[in-house]
């Protein structure tokens, strides 16, 4: 039986986020195996598997109210639901059912005898969202099916940012502080033993860091906070000694920074395409029902299929995922080509002896360039020269990281609302950071909340105009809390 810990409530209103670093971190510390010995699936019999994952966010806006300057911070979801007649606000009852659906459709399979799976990925500003609206009815369908051991092995909570930020372009201690936001957020939510069984990592984007300074800090941030996988896009990782990459095997992603450090991580590859449609017709099953089992450091091993979509968007997602889902699940329960989630698939390859050393080493895309000409050790200024010496060579050339598509800058375009996000980034590691404040000082939380909710990718993606304005806004607000 594990130990499981508690984590004392707040006092105030506020979302749980900080100041119990040290019992996050001995909730992560908790070994394994975690899904295993629940598990039921005959991965000695099978010839491939499949997993999804079924990704949901909204941002926190100032959006209640006349005045931008004094309008309250809410849920971009209630936003929706106050003004229905708006755009396409319409969709806000759709969004609210898709959240919690998944507490209906496991319960029910798993009732009928079958086996279902499915990966969530939740932000931590959606979370608070809902609970500022008063829509627990979602977080006690999510809370059933987290802590109910009949339904626990069926679903695979992943780790992510609180805020939504995108981790090529966000200061590295700040994407830190999102990653143990969410940490805290969720056990504050459904427990410490359900946030033991967190081992895998969703990047928001899919943004993959390719700068080497940066993508190391990435990948030691998630070590340093218990994560044991990360999902990654195929096109933003590239083979280490050139060979190819089998994505339905998981391999090892390599970071190596400008002073020789070097951290690493196993990797789950999410193959290319239009994500909705295709977890909504749950193509990654007929994708992995072409697989055949692989060899893997002299075992055999079933080929994964993975894919990650957003959970709420689009109408293929909206109505057509509920009874294809079902029917997947169904069909493919107890076959050759079973669902699994991603963590308990790994356990069974540590049972093989499988290690990450055995894996293929992979790094983010576009290092190779730098590889070939850097000298190992030499430093952030040398790999600044080298860096801009290669920009001025080719234009395609860029350390701006990978995500879910690479005809997307996540800095181009951005300046005006870069620009505050760093200003007020730069305030918080001065005032706040560097003079060592508490994290549980109640002064560290509020600042910490503004900054995260300051930081979504949401401010960029919509581009210029009122999404750039609320962005600008929750920095003036970030600056003023500090001050």
């Amino acid at each position: 039986m594990k130990n499981i810990l508690t984590l004392p409530h707040t006092t105030d209103n506020g979302p749980n986020i900080c100041g119990h670093e040290s019992l996050i971190s001995q909730t992560m510390a908790q070994r394994g195996p975690h899904y295993l010995p629940e598990s039921r699936i005959d991965f000695k019999g099978i010839q491939s598997c499949f997993a999804n994952a079924l990704h949901m966010h909204q941002p926190m806006i100032p959006a209640e109210g006349e005045v931008l300057a004094t309008a309250r911070v809410v849920s971009n979801l209630k936003v929706m639901m106050d003004d229905p007649g708006s755009g396409d606000n319409y969709n806000a009852t759709v969004f609210h059912d898709c959240y919690k659906r998944m507490g209906q459709f496991i319960p029910e399979l798993v009732h009928a005898g079958y086996q279902p799976r499915i990966m969530l990925d939740y932000s931590g500003a959606l979370l608070y969202g809902l609970i500022d609206m008063g829509l627990s009815d979602v977080i006690e369908s999510l809370r059933t099916i987290t802590q109910d051991p009949a339904y626990r092995p069926c679903v695979e909570w992943l780790g992510t940012a609180w805020g939504h930020p995108v981790a090529p372009s966000t200061p590295v201690q700040d994407y830190r502080l999102h990653v143990t936001a969410w940490q805290h957020y969720f056990a504050d939510l459904f427990g410490t033993e359900a946030l033991s069984r967190v081992r895998g990592f969703s990047p928001c984007e899919m943004a993959l860091p390719n700068h080497p300074d940066v993508a190391y800090e990435f990948i030691k941030t998630l070590k340093d906070c218990g994560y044991r996988w990360i999902l990654v896009q195929e096109h933003t990782i590239e083979g280490i000694t050139g060979q190819g990459i089998d994505p339905y095997l998981p391999c090892c992603l390599v970071a190596r920074n400008s002073r020789g450090q070097t951290v690493q991580i196993t990797a789950i590859i999410k193959t290319q395409g239009s994500d909705t449609k295709l977890v909504a017709q749950m193509q990654p099953y007929y994708e992995a029902m072409g697989q055949t089992r692989r060899t893997l450091a002299g075992q055999s091993v079933p080929a994964l299929a993975s894919q990650i979509a957003d959970g709420e968007n689009g109408g293929v997602m909206m109505n057509e995922f509920p009874p294809k889902y079902r029917q997947v699940m169904q069909e493919a329960s107890g076959t050759a080509t079973p669902p699994v989630n991603v963590t308990e698939y790994l356990e069974y390859l540590d049972t093989l002896g499988i290690t990450e050393s055995d894996l293929a080493q992979v790094q983010p895309v576009m290092q190779h360039r730098i590889w070939e000409q850097f000298d190992t050790g030499a430093g952030p200024e040398a790999m600044e020269r080298l860096i801009r010496t290669l920009e001025k060579q080719d234009d395609r050339f860029h350390m701006e990281g990978g995500s879910w598509t690479n005809d997307i800058s996540w800095v181009h375009g951005y300046e005006s609302v870069l620009g505050p996000m760093q200003k007020a980034s730069a305030l918080f590691a001065r005032k706040i950071l560097d003079a060592s404040m508490p994290t549980s000082d109640p002064r560290f939380k509020r600042a910490l909340l503004n900054l995260m909710l300051s930081q979504t990718s949401c401010f960029r993606y919509w581009g210029e105009g009122q999404w750039t304005d609320y962005g600008r806004e929750l920095c003036r607000r970030v600056m003023d809390k500090i001050n």
